[in-house]
């Protein structure tokens, strides 16, 4: 029985990062920045008005503190005016927020430092130079690096990029997943199930799981168990896939059926993972470029735990996320919980804060059987029991992976 690490570190040494595309700024969120992007002007790109007040030269105030200075007002300068204006001694302009500073004025007064009028504006209270006034280049000067390669695009992102005049960026696209669902007793959503018959859960719930992790999620749905059709349907998705997850067909009949459908597209490890649930798993590379294809159990619980375990991270890692791996805390556990002796346990529960202390504490959720889909909608996090681990009684600290978090 292999390993829990060592089947990660197989899937992970798999992991490539799409090729950069270059897409409008607007569909770059979420996405690693594959550029250096070099501001080609300043930002601001001229001194602009802070503040609504008076654009006035520093020095004309300084006497405002001793007795009120009177400054003739001799015009007005809107936001996103172009009109080119000269300041002389001894006078002021009205500005709004953002309006280009004229020539000669150093400083803004806010309107509150004043009496407000408009021919002539009484100053109570002086300002030093530069007061209330964005310079040219105080956020971004030409020349530096506005967004670095690398870093996720989100809205202070976008918005920079937009500041400084880019409408399209250098990213590395979301990976491809096509999500494939086995079982002659599935039907979809749509149809109601006969005797014997089942929903297809597993390509919605993975697809959901494949979004969640950034992918790009093609979900095929039910795909007949015939060998040739079969064949057909894998090797078409591995010409517009960077991941393939088959559900179902890793045990029984049908696991010969999908291992004869495949066997000359590459080769799939089928094998037993030292984890509960969802030991028995398979995972190989087909196709000419070697796409990791993943064989998941069609039990919907056991497939969405080695989704997460195991097909997760390497979609983060496919992203280029430096740790493609959820968080990880000790949580004091409020309930017994048992788990099967040399296998990890990955076991669902909800997490909680102790307000008064800040410590986490843990409740573990449906731990009666791996079918319980139930206990995972409501869990919040998996409990990690080690594989020499078979009993963890109340109290004692456990680890815990976090998954989606709420509201």
């Amino acid at each position: 029985m292999r390993s829990v690490d060592e089947q990660l570190a197989r899937a992970l040494a798999a992991a490539v990062r799409p090729a950069p595309v270059r897409v409008a700024i607007s569909e770059a969120q979420g996405l690693l920045c594959a550029e250096e992007v070099v501001a080609e002007r300043a930002l601001p790109g001229f001194d602009q008005a802070a503040v609504d007040g008076y654009a006035v030269r520093s020095v004309d105030t300084q006497a405002a503190g001793e007795e009120p200075v009177l400054l003739p007002v001799v015009g007005e300068i809107a936001s996103g005016s172009r009109q080119p204006r000269r300041l002389q001694p001894g006078q002021a302009v009205r500005i709004a927020t953002g309006a280009p500073l004229p020539t000669l004025a150093d400083a803004v007064l806010p309107t509150g430092y004043t009496d407000g009028h408009h021919a002539r504006v009484t100053v109570h209270q002086p300002v030093p130079s530069a007061a209330f006034v964005r310079r040219t280049g105080e956020d971004v000067q030409t020349g530096d690096v506005a967004v670095r390669r690398g870093s996720v695009i989100g809205s202070a992102q976008v918005g920079l990029l937009a500041a400084v005049g880019r409408s399209k960026v250098l990213v590395y696209p979301r990976p491809r997943v096509s999500i494939i669902s086995l079982g002659d007793e599935l039907v979809d959503i749509d149809r109601t199930p006969g005797q014997g018959q089942v929903y297809d859960v597993n390509s919605y719930a993975l697809a959901a799981a494949a979004r969640d992790a950034g992918a790009e999620v093609n979900r095929v749905g039910i795909v007949p168990s015939e060998v040739k059709r079969l064949r057909e349907v894998v090797e078409s998705r591995l010409l517009l896939s960077e991941i393939v997850v088959i559900a179902g067909g890793v045990g029984g009949e049908l696991a010969d059926e999908v291992r004869s459908a495949i066997a000359d597209l590459g080769d799939v490890d089928m094998t037993r993972v030292a984890m509960h649930p969802g030991s028995v798993q398979g995972f190989g590379r087909l196709g000419a470029d070697a796409v990791p294809t993943f064989l998941l159990p069609g039990n919907p619980m056991s497939a969405l735990v080695v989704f997460e375990v195991m097909v997760r991270p390497l979609i983060r890692a496919a992203q280029g996320k430096r740790n493609p791996h959820r968080r990880v805390v000790t949580a004091r556990l409020l309930s017994p919980v048992t788990s099967t002796k040399d296998r990890r346990g990955f076991l669902r529960g909800q997490l909680l804060r102790d307000e008064a202390n800040g410590e986490y504490l843990v409740q573990p959720l449906g731990l009666s059987g791996s079918h319980l889909l139930s206990s995972l909608a409501e869990a919040n996090c998996l409990l990690l029991i080690g594989e020499e681990t078979t009993e963890v009684p109340v109290g004692e600290e456990v680890q815990v992976s976090f998954l989606a978090q709420r509201g």
